[in-house]
């Protein structure tokens, strides 16, 4: 799925723009009643559980984290953040479902391997239900959270903050310039986004982050600020 970009940024509108979306997208039409609506309803289920359907993620999200570039990074799951096998995938909040043509064993055994995160853990399953193609295996990735998420499944910013801190201070020791919140805003807010908030983060955890970010590149560690 592309990135969702939007000029005045709505978060109902948003979501609401993603769950009509991805439902076209991963429920075929020529389903028999019965089984569309297992479909349906698993798609329904997991987008109230784990969160609204998103276009990418922050960089410092702990589903795609393992990516340690710190010039080109990963926006979405792909091989530098671990993953194997993935295709046809569609993200949400806090996971993403992958419709691989085969087995999906790729996906599961490459998730199995990815390094321990006592912030969250990282599993996979198999889904019992038909999402994109009949010869295609949906795999659910999910990120689960050892601590509580705010309303709507929100990250909140006592967990948002260290680890945007975590994920940009690495960069200080190779960096010739810092970027600015502006250029930086879909990275550390995922997509889609507004000015200080996504489908990610609420306002104020949002605001957390910017005046965070700030602080950092205003110390003069990165180097000059590029403008």
């Amino acid at each position: 799925m592309g990135d969702i970009q939007i000029m005045a940024f709505r978060a109902d509108e948003a979501a609401k723009n993603g769950y009509k979306r991805v439902m076209e997208y991963l429920v075929s039409r020529n389903l028999p009643s019965v089984e569309k609506k297992r479909s349906q309803n698993m798609l329904a289920d997991i987008i109230d559980r784990y969160g609204p359907v998103v276009g990418s993620y922050p960089s410092w999200h702990p589903l795609i984290s393992g990516d340690e570039d710190t010039r080109y990074r990963a926006m979405t799951p792909e091989p530098r953040c671990g993953y194997h096998g993935l295709d046809h995938t569609v993200y949400f909040l806090n996971g993403f479902i992958s419709c691989p043509y085969g087995d999906g064993q790729k996906i599961m055994d490459s998730v199995e391997k990815r390094y321990y995160d006592p912030i969250a853990t990282i599993k996979a399953e198999r889904l019992d239900v038909q999402f994109y193609s009949s010869d295609a295996t949906p795999i659910f990735v999910q990120c689960v959270w050892t601590e509580p998420m705010e309303s709507n499944n929100m990250i909140p910013k006592s967990l948002a903050v260290p680890l945007m801190i975590e994920k940009e201070l690495p960069a200080w020791r190779g960096a010739s310039f810092a970027e600015t919140w502006e250029t930086m805003r879909s990275y550390i807010l995922g997509t889609p986004y507004g000015n200080r908030s996504s489908l990610f983060v609420n306002q104020k955890t949002g605001q957390s982050l910017k005046k965070t970010y700030n602080t950092l590149i205003y110390t003069g560690m990165f180097g000059p600020i590029i403008v």
